[in-house]
């Protein structure tokens, strides 16, 4: 189980120490009069490869205008105007070039002249596709779910989150409430944000899912547990506010479709779950295989898994304060 847990330590920390701060890839083309059409790329400052990825400009456009890379909150953002041939992109490939060697996936989102928009992920193994004449419901669920699974893998503080619930919690029936609460919490404030009700202090919010991160690690491993215990459910829900507007901050660098908000909005969240649910899958069956195998080792496994939490949050909200008190 060691081994285990170190493997999962070294995935989370080649995520970035900056955890997260996922800030995914998009494309946005809008339509406008004249068959000319506005490309908008956003890209993250961090990347795993010294190769740019960059869009590839639709064949038979030609660039009119064009603006300087500048950075806007955790990416770059460029803008181009390109003036088309008749008809727009509609039957034409979007491709972005550098996505195999970064290991990354982006969000390309169509938005046609009469309001309607089409969507589509772009990844290591499908790296082009084509406009469609008209949009689906199906590209938005689709696209979606695979942002918010990606988005939960790439984040690993939500990660060290959920696998503290997993060590926290006894029993399969209370873990199933727990993480239930938990979903229920951030469903409500990735909604509520991504909506537009309220906005949040970013920096702060940050520190506070690091912080909730450091006391649930020191719950854990408690020698006499505390409400935290006694109550998982209170506490996965209440936590899971904050790092609902995690999520929501991801999502808002992506942006939504125009008329498909609510569906997008409930496929991140599916996806999120999704991404979610096998993550502790993997932790249990991994758990249930070693303790066949070596039963004594669980304890000290256990207690790699809990510094582990504590020494990464704690440097995360070492970080994280530094921003918020913008030293």
């Amino acid at each position: 189980m060691s081994r285990v847990i170190f493997a999962l330590m070294a995935v989370m920390l080649s995520a970035s120490v900056q955890a997260h701060r996922f800030a995914p890839s998009s494309l946005q083309f809008t339509e406008t009069e004249n068959a000319r059409v506005e490309m908008l790329w956003k890209t993250p400052l961090q990347t795993t490869s010294n190769i740019p990825m960059r869009p590839k400009l639709p064949q038979g456009c030609v660039v009119e205008e064009s603006s300087e890379p500048v950075v806007e909150g955790t990416g770059f953002v460029q803008r181009w105007l390109l003036n088309c041939d008749r008809g727009g992109l509609v039957g034409k490939a979007l491709a972005i070039e550098g996505l195999p060697e970064n290991q990354a996936s982006a969000l390309v989102i169509y938005h046609y002249n009469d309001g309607r928009s089409w969507q589509t992920v772009l990844n290591t193994e499908k790296q082009s596709e084509v406009v469609p004449s008209a949009p689906t419901a199906a590209g938005v669920l689709g696209s979606y779910i695979v942002l918010g699974a990606e988005h939960i893998w790439a984040g690993p503080d939500h990660l060290l989150f959920v696998l503290g619930l997993v060590l926290l919690v006894v029993g399969f029936r209370s873990l199933l409430v727990t993480v239930t609460s938990f979903t229920a919490g951030h469903s409500v404030t990735l909604a509520m944000v991504t909506l537009g009700v309220f906005d949040y202090p970013v920096a702060l919010v940050e520190f506070l899912i690091a912080l909730s991160i450091f006391v649930l690690a020191l719950e854990v491993n408690a020698e006499h547990k505390g409400w935290f215990a006694r109550f998982p459910w209170a506490v996965a829900s209440g936590f899971g506010l904050l790092h609902g507007m995690g999520f929501a901050g991801a999502l808002s660098e992506v942006g939504l479709p125009q008329g498909q908000v609510p569906l997008a909005l409930l496929s991140f969240n599916i996806g999120i779950e999704l991404g979610q649910i096998a993550f502790i899958a993997l932790i249990l069956a991994l758990g249930a295989g070693f303790r066949q195998i070596w039963s004594t080792g669980a304890p000290r496994a256990t207690a790699v898994a809990i510094y582990f939490m504590g020494g990464m949050a704690a440097m995360w909200c070492i970080e994280r304060g530094m921003e918020v008190l913008g030293v």
